[in-house]
């Protein structure tokens, strides 16, 4: 095995670890712990169903509503093909295949602990799926957030039992072929498995750590992004004096002046005398605006490291108690709201981009209007605004909280429920949404920056620029811009920070 891999057990797993397993594709791997506490759980549950007539939820009990239904022992691994075949009842759009890679890598890390009665032959063909990229179809609709990412997890599920479809070599298959391309037989699930692989909050979890890998880029190049633009305008620069924000010492505001300070070091432009006394609070305001936003990522941030260092399946097994409890830590409540306060602090950060991008083309501070030189035969830089206002308008509509919501299922059973998973879906999308505003913002700071000349901004800025430029070259006549943002959200994504 490939020692670019993620090990996985109780040993708490950090958001450096997940960021590197995205990076750089890692593969997975249980520890020697972790195999023996699968096999010690998995020992102790069979020998409390062989010795014992209690009844336990889900293990020999239906599901739900259904729980006090007694299944006979004989029964026992029909009920768990039964669970994951009813359950799969997914729609919409497919999960994109690094989500679904993340989701059974989450999967496997939460049935690692040995409080789940997993098999661990089942444990291992996650590993192998994970690690051959035989990726799972798995669809955006059909989870409540509560008794876990039902629908999704069993889409999820379905290739272990050779059933479903899959993607895998570039091409969507059903995973019956997969499998026998691997020489892999379908598993025969025993009791409780099904509900393991199926009871947890592994889509909730997956769609928000990729969102916060993804909001922690977009953080770093929105200060960035602003500071070009603060140059750009022609800004005072009293509002980043670090005394200011030490008597109001928010972290994120204290850091993000700091960032700002550091960028704009060396900076022509910004040590000339000003014209104006106070900027518009889109520039004045940054270090409080966006830092708030810093805030509630690391707010965020530790609530889904905790939530993946967790077990959220149901019934608990603890075999050194001699115990078996069900409960209810499938309830995607921490997460839900948590996913709805994220997509609420990085709209913030598109919201303020925008307020930038217009100020910078309505002809202020020296700069001709919409930063063409002969503007009326040349709309310039008009029309990007308008994408970026009613991609803004877009998240403000998204931000809608889902967590407030919940309709009872399961014949009222299940009769609250959090919504996380259209928090998570819906969170991804917006912070999609601010990537391209922060590009349509780089565009037109960089094109305003050209107004400036011959001033400088500060070296570590004008290499950016440079960069940048032989991307997206000045615009000195119209053009297609569609394809300028297209490559400026492109650069976004690859130029290294």
């Amino acid at each position: 095995m490939s020692y670019n891999y993620l090990p996985l057990d109780k040993t708490f797993t950090n958001f450096q670890q997940i960021k590197n397993l995205l990076a750089y594709n890692q593969l997975v791997s249980i520890t020697f712990d972790a195999h023996h506490r699968i096999t010690e759980c998995r020992a102790y549950l069979d020998r409390k169903i062989e010795d014992g007539e209690a009844l336990y939820y889900g293990i020999n009990t239906g599901f739900g509503y259904l729980q006090n239904v007694h299944i006979d022992k004989d029964q026992l691994q029909h009920l768990q093909v039964n669970l994951i075949e009813s359950h799969a009842c997914g729609l919409g759009e497919e999960v994109p295949p690094a989500i679904v890679k993340l989701m059974i890598m989450l999967k496997i890390k939460s049935l690692s602990y040995g409080h789940s009665g997993i098999h661990i032959e089942t444990v291992k063909r996650l590993m192998e799926m994970h690690n051959n990229d035989v990726l799972p179809v798995v669809f955006t609709q059909g989870s409540l957030g509560a008794s876990g990412d039902l629908a999704p997890l069993s889409h999820l599920s379905l290739p272990l039992l050779g059933l479903g479809e899959v993607n895998y070599a570039g091409r969507k298959m059903p995973a019956a072929e997969a499998l026998k391309s691997f020489g892999w037989l379908p598993l025969e699930l025993k009791s409780k498995e099904g509900l393991a692989l199926i009871n947890g909050t592994q889509f909730m979890s997956a769609f928000g750590l990729h969102s916060l890998v993804q909001a922690d880029r977009l953080l770093k190049w929105a200060d960035l992004i602003s500071a070009i633009s603060y140059d750009a305008f022609d800004c005072v620069a009293e509002p980043l004096h670090e005394k200011i924000h030490a008597i109001r010492p928010h972290k994120g505001q204290v850091d993000t002046a700091a960032q700002l300070r550091k960028y704009l070091a060396g900076s022509q432009i910004a040590a000339k005398i000003k014209e104006q006394i106070q900027d518009p609070y889109s520039f004045r305001c940054i270090p409080q605006v966006h830092g708030a936003s810093k805030d509630v990522f690391n707010y965020v941030l530790d609530v889904f490291i905790k939530e993946i260092n967790s077990v959220t399946d149901n019934p608990n097994i603890f075999p050194a108690d001699d115990l078996i409890v069900s409960g209810g830590n499938f309830h995607g409540q921490p997460l839900a709201m948590s996913l709805d306060f994220l997509a609420i602090a990085m709209s913030e950060i598109a919201n303020i981009s925008e307020r930038r991008t217009y100020q910078l083309i309505s002809g202020q501070h020296g700069l001709p209007m919409f930063l063409v030189q002969n503007p009326g035969l040349h709309s310039g830089l008009m029309i990007p605004q308008y994408t970026a206002a009613g991609i803004v308008s877009e998240n403000k509509q998204l931000c809608t909280p889902a967590s407030v919501d919940s309709i009872s299922s399961s014949n009222n059973q299940e009769d609250h429920v959090s919504m996380g998973a259209n928090a998570a879906t819906k969170c991804k999308r917006v912070i999609e949404n601010v990537e391209k505003v922060l590009a349509i913002e780089l565009i037109t700071a960089v094109q305003a920056l050209n107004f400036r000349r011959p001033l400088k901004t500060s070296p570590f800025i004008e290499e950016i620029v440079t960069a940048f430029q032989q991307v997206v070259p000045f615009n000195d006549a119209d053009r297609i811009l569609h394809y300028d943002m297209i490559k400026a959200i492109d650069f976004i994504k690859s130029y290294p920070l």
